[in-house]
């Protein structure tokens, strides 16, 4: 069974695909406490690690893995100066070449933002491809939407594969299972989920529903419904959300409502018949396509494509910003499969 090394684990989205498509995680590493709480329950068999991964010294900790994953943050390409990788800005991004230089995994995988590719008419990425190329990896690469693959969200991430020269494969992109005309909706995937309208809900519930759609088949795998609790908005928030119909946004509230943001995603209704929005970290800025309110940490986590028996830890500050971070566990699936194939193991 392949190993797993998680480099910025957060929660596990990526653990979690890689999990299901027969991978051994064999440790998850990250600096937050609570994300590491979320980790822990949810992969009791793994090993967790709380470092700060800039400094380099979890190394010392890692004898080898198989492959490596990671969702470095890029926040160290600074708008000014340089803007080599090299830079010391760039601390956690140069962590995941120190882990391949050291560690030399059979293959790595890495995610991120869709700004990585054009960040400076794409120099930086360029730069990025090269030095894992550098390290001995044929490298592949491709702008993914997760609605592509059967998440019902759309959310664009660029991912990064490499696998090592001397095993002579490359990796190969799985096709796309579904097209903008049957992406899977919102309604679809949590309109089964009670509604809260008068109550704020739990941490845990009993919950045992027949599931109406085959993605609600595919996440309903407990009796429990976990994080499943309502934001208490001001009357006035409740008022203008109310204003704003399915898929709109602050565009379409009456002349001088909701004027305290007017940004893009300002004021987002979900529509019931489409794939959510990118999941956001709780910026209060995307509503539930019925009820007037931001959608529970288990509706996002379920738009996310985390089963119904995922537990999320922490502050529901915390556990916003880990489902929010995550990378969907059905697309990870995916593509950890389409990897097992290369490699020539086994699924």
């Amino acid at each position: 069974m392949l190993k797993i090394l998680d480099l910025f684990c957060g929660c596990g989205g990526l653990s979690l695909g890689f999990k299901k498509a027969k991978y051994k995680i064999e440790i998850g590493i990250d600096i937050n406490e609570s994300y590491l709480q979320t980790f822990s329950h949810n992969f009791p068999e793994s090993k967790i690690l709380k470092t700060d991964l800039s400094n380099g010294s979890f190394l010392k900790k890692i004898s080898y893995t198989d492959i490596m994953v990671a969702g470095p943050p890029c926040q160290g390409f600074s708008i000014t100066g340089p803007r080599k990788i090299e830079d010391s800005r760039n601390k956690l991004y140069l962590a995941v070449f120190k882990a391949l230089k050291l560690l030399k995994p059979k293959a790595f995988l890495i995610e991120n933002v869709r700004g990585l590719v054009s960040m400076w008419n794409g120099k930086v990425f360029e730069e990025i491809l090269k030095k894992f190329e550098n390290e001995g990896y044929n490298i592949s690469h491709m702008l993914i939407n997760s609605a592509d693959y059967g998440v019902p969200q759309i959310r664009h991430r660029v991912f990064i594969i490499g696998i090592k020269k001397k095993i002579n494969r490359v990796y190969a992109f799985p096709r796309e299972e579904f097209s903008k005309n049957d992406y899977l909706s919102c309604e679809e995937a949590i309109g089964d989920l009670p509604g809260l309208k008068n109550e704020q809900g739990k941490e845990e519930m009993p919950y045992a529903p027949k599931p109406k759609t085959d993605y609600q088949k595919y996440v309903m795998d407990s009796n429990l419904l976990y994080n499943h609790v309502a934001t208490s908005h001001k009357d006035f928030v409740k008022k203008v959300i109310a204003m704003v119909p399915e898929g709109g946004n602050y565009k379409d509230l009456p002349k001088g409502v909701g004027r305290s943001r007017t940004f893009h995603e300002a004021w987002t209704r979900y529509h019931s018949k489409k794939p959510s929005k990118t999941i956001d970290t709780g910026h209060r800025n995307h509503f539930h396509y019925k009820w007037n309110r931001i959608p529970t940490i288990r509706e996002n986590a379920r738009l996310q494509s985390f089963k119904d028996s995922f537990r999320f830890f922490g502050t529901r500050t915390s556990q916003n910003f880990q489902v929010g971070n995550a990378v969907p566990p059905l697309l990870a699936y995916k593509l950890a499969l389409k990897l097992k194939e290369i490699l020539g193991e086994k699924n």
